[in-house]
């Protein structure tokens, strides 16, 4: 894989084209935990990269969390704005198949803070 910090474009559609017909059915059977760690990995350094910065910080645990969208950074403890959510929903909200709003509505998704949704308007970071 590439720096930790960056995330190859081609591989990470790659790992997202190895998950989609999962993401896109529930019912198939889910992909291995590390094909699943690579996709929302890189899928979520993708975002960090298209808005560079540490006021929100984006969780999708137990794979990653990332810091993104440029303005005040935090120093210590739990960040004033953070979206956290599980593999499957992160994958959903990076491939447009699922709205940041609709997934807030629906409780897959937590924000916390005033700016995090503006990563909105960054997703989706792959298109299927």
């Amino acid at each position: 894989m590439a720096p930790r910090d960056s995330a190859d474009p081609a591989k990470t559609r790659q790992a997202v084209l190895s998950v989609s017909k999962w993401l896109r059915d529930e019912t198939c059977a889910p992909p291995d935990r590390p094909t699943l760690a690579t996709a929302v990995r890189l899928t979520a350094r993708t975002l960090s990269g298209l808005a560079p910065g540490a006021s929100v910080e984006v969780r999708i645990p137990p794979f990653v969390a990332v810091q993104c969208i440029a303005g005040p950074r935090h120093t210590r403890g739990t960040p004033p704005n953070v979206v956290e959510t599980d593999p499957r929903t992160w994958l959903l909200l990076a491939t447009g198949l699922v709205g940041l709003k609709a997934a807030q509505a629906s409780g897959l998704v937590t924000l916390s803070g005033s700016r995090a949704s503006e990563i909105d308007h960054l997703l989706p970071v792959v298109n299927l």
